[in-house]
């Protein structure tokens, strides 16, 4: 499926993450100081209520012992102060800024203080993809015991780590199925510390000494699966056996890809009961391979295959039993947006497809119950996907974000699910989305921050970019009798570059800074300047508080990702487009043949207002002062770590390098050259972390489906 900054802060006692991270020049904000416990934003919320007990109060089930079981509909926590029957829960990735997801670069002291936080936050569950270092396993004990009575439950994935299938188009390739075997073994002793791996690329290592094991609520194995490969697979092993496994068997109805699934859970949990416990265990499931038909969908990929967790079953010998897995969103796949069903169910006085949908997901799975294990919307500037009631895949303020994410987290509980677990805890910068992605330097994202992918902005936590510490103003203009302005100064971090521009007394009611990042490129000047050179610009209208960005077409994007009707992209002047991003190609309803245009968003849109208020907001006026962010997708890098432009050749982008950013201020004919912003390539990141505006709406949320 598909995951920026705002205000600045002072952290007091900052945590120190993998890379040492600061942030420099910033204005102080409360932090809580229990241990290490120095998220800012977070003492503001206040502290939790006491509640009602969640110590874990296991119980046998024959020669099994169960903490949780999942029986009917009902998810079942095993609770001091009795059934849990709801789990609002959170999914924490591997990562940290500056790193991709296999190096697995958290600490202890980041587990530590997150761990606090969401206990602060009323998350009750915490979800991981795979075997994390052990670490993870220590601070998670740490935390229950100091905190019986509000401790986090776990609920461990086991993610493949030979992913060839995609390729080879076979799941019961050999090699892909005795990785997953070897990582199901590996997973299974890890959670009760007894486990010791040697360094593999990709993968924790280290000694497990620490059983989390009490607070162990379930498995999630797998992966989203990828349809074509599925299918093929199917028509390729249509002889392969039955799984009639002492804990889980699959039904006559199952398929192929299904009954691997279910041996993969019973040799899961022949592990677990061979230490004598049994806990619900589900593989992993996304609309695109839901058990439903969904004839409506325009992209056939999206219904190509059906996976249900009605096939793959326990056996008697395993109480905890199974439940429905599935990762949704409220925006993708299209047909929340085409299916009459759904375009009728109401929930709370009006139409909502989503909960229509999950409603449909609770029907079909009537003999079990169902979690959605990924959910939310992202503060982002981008969006991938226009969503009904505007959930959208991004362009979200960060209070926006959280309210929808809320009102998600309710509306689960409200249709019957037995728990909401939302992605994600923090922001993650290595993740990509289907329209930047082609955009970008694949082996260089993780070392910036783009606002406009909106995969990396899913977080409760924002991971904002600083620059490296201490890093000073650079002058670019100083000049009491200049016009339009008088000075300018500029600094850069890894998601925007930041101006302040000094207004001359008179000011204009209008102002275009122009970009030049490219000596080689130019022609016609963009709106509102006589500039040769600007390779993109910020027209800004100062009186109406509204502005454009805009990119020389040489360096826009989108042709490389769809190629869109002249007539549906937003004006310019000849040689100029307007940053937007495709969040939608041309579809045909297959039901209806209904042709549906492509969908464009004016990611350039300029909004007006001060990141704390607005965290999508890019530019407003400080006195006498402009102050404005750029982030560098809008000024046509590729990689701004290493100093490259994308330049597009055809369907190809051309990593180009750049000599850095001449700016020049332009208003009433007149255009003033305001220097050269330059700097070092970096290959190490600095970034804070804080929490979001608005999280105390998901905290609320999170705290009122917890109750009993």
């Amino acid at each position: 499926m598909p995951r920026f900054g705002r205000a600045k802060a002072t952290v007091i006692g900052l945590v120190t993450l993998a890379m040492c991270w600061f942030l420099a020049g910033a204005t102080p904000r409360p932090v809580v100081r229990s241990e290490a416990f120095t998220i800012p934003g977070l003492e503001a919320l206040g502290a939790p209520p006491a509640g009602t007990s969640w110590a874990p109060a296991p119980r046998p089930e024959g020669r099994l012992s169960s903490v949780a079981v999942a029986r009917g509909q009902t998810f079942e926590l095993r609770t001091a102060s009795g059934a849990k029957t709801f789990l609002p829960g959170v999914n924490l990735g591997s990562t940290t800024p500056g790193h991709q997801p296999g190096e697995l670069s958290l600490t202890a002291t980041q587990y530590r203080t997150w761990f606090a936080a969401m206990g602060w936050l009323g998350i009750r569950v915490l979800r991981i993809y795979t075997i994390h270092p052990p670490a993870f396993y220590q601070e998670l004990a740490r935390h229950n015991r100091a905190e019986p009575d509000r401790p986090l439950y776990l609920v461990h994935g086991v993610y493949p780590p030979d992913e060839s299938y995609v390729e080879k188009l076979d799941l019961y390739d050999p090699a892909v199925t005795r990785a997953f075997q070897d990582e199901l073994r590996d997973a299974s002793a890890a959670v009760r510390g007894k486990l010791t791996r040697e360094p593999r690329p990709g993968r924790a290592s280290g000694a497990w000494d620490t059983d989390v094991t009490p607070w162990l609520a379930g498995w999630i194995v797998g992966l989203e699966l990828d349809p074509y490969a599925t299918h093929t697979s199917d028509r390729r092993n249509t002889a392969a056996p039955a799984t009639r496994g002492r804990y889980f068997r699959s039904t006559a109805a199952a398929s192929p890809s299904e009954r691997w699934l279910a041996a993969r859970m019973d040799e899961l949990a022949g592990h677990e009961a061979a230490q004598g416990l049994s806990q619900p265990i589900a593989f992993v499931n996304w609309p695109t391979t839901d058990p439903l038909r969904h004839p409506e969908e325009p992209l056939a990929q999206e219904d190509l295959v059906q996976l249900d967790a009605n096939h793959v079953l326990p056996t008697a010998a395993w109480p905890a039993g199974t439940f429905a897995s599935y990762h949704a969103y409220p925006y993708y796949p299209d047909f929340q947006r085409h299916e009459p069903a759904l375009q009728k169910y109401r929930y709370q006085g009006r139409v909502d497809p989503y909960a229509g949908y999950l409603a449909a997901l609770k029907r079909h799975h009537r003999d079990m119950p169902t979690v959605i294990t990924e959910f939310g919307v992202p503060s982002s500037l981008g969006s991938a996907h226009l969503g009904p009631l505007g959930r959208s895949q991004g362009d979200h303020s960060e209070r926006e974000a959280m309210r929808i994410d809320a009102e998600l987290l309710r509306l689960i509980q409200d249709q019957g699910l037995a728990g909401g677990f939302l992605f994600a805890w923090v922001d993650e910068w290595f993740k990509f989305t289907w329209n930047t992605v082609a955009h970008q330097d694949p082996e260089r994202r993780q070392l910036w921050h783009d606002p406009l992918t909106n995969e990396q902005h899913f977080g409760l936590l924002a991971m904002d970019a600083a620059g490296p510490p201490g890093q000073p103003e650079r002058f670019l203009v100083d000049d009491e009798s200049g016009w339009p302005a008088r000075r300018m100064t500029a600094r850069v971090d890894e998601a925007y570059l930041h101006l302040r521009v000094g207004l001359a007394g008179s000011p204009p009611g209008a102002l275009t800074l122009g970009f030049d990042v490219l000596a080689a490129v130019s022609g016609a000047p963009p709106p509102g300047s006589g500039s040769a050179e600007a390779d993109a610009a910020f027209a800004l209208d100062l009186v109406g508080q509204r502005g454009q960005a805009y990119l020389r077409s040489e360096l826009d994007p989108v042709p490389l990702d769809y190629a869109v009707p002249d007539g549906l992209r937003g004006p310019a002047p000849r040689g100029w487009r307007r940053f937007e991003l495709v969040v939608n190609r041309e579809l045909t309803v297959p039901s209806t043949g209904e042709r549906l245009p492509a969908e464009l968003q004016n990611a350039g849109a300029l909004r007006y207002g001060r990141p704390r208020d607005d965290s999508r907001a890019l530019w407003y006026r400080d006195g006498d002062d402009l102050v404005v962010r750029v982030p560098w997708a809008m000024l046509g890098y590729a990689d701004p770590s290493a100093n490259m432009v994308g330049v597009r050749t055809g369907k190809r982008l051309a990593r180009t390098p750049s000599p850095g950013v001449g700016v020049t201020v332009s208003a009433a004919g007149t255009d003033q050259p305001a220097g050269s912003v330059t700097w070092t390539n970096w290959n190490r990141v600095y970034a804070t972390e804080r929490l979001k505006d608005g999280a105390d709406l998901f905290r609320d949320a999170a705290l009122e489906t917890a109750a009993p």
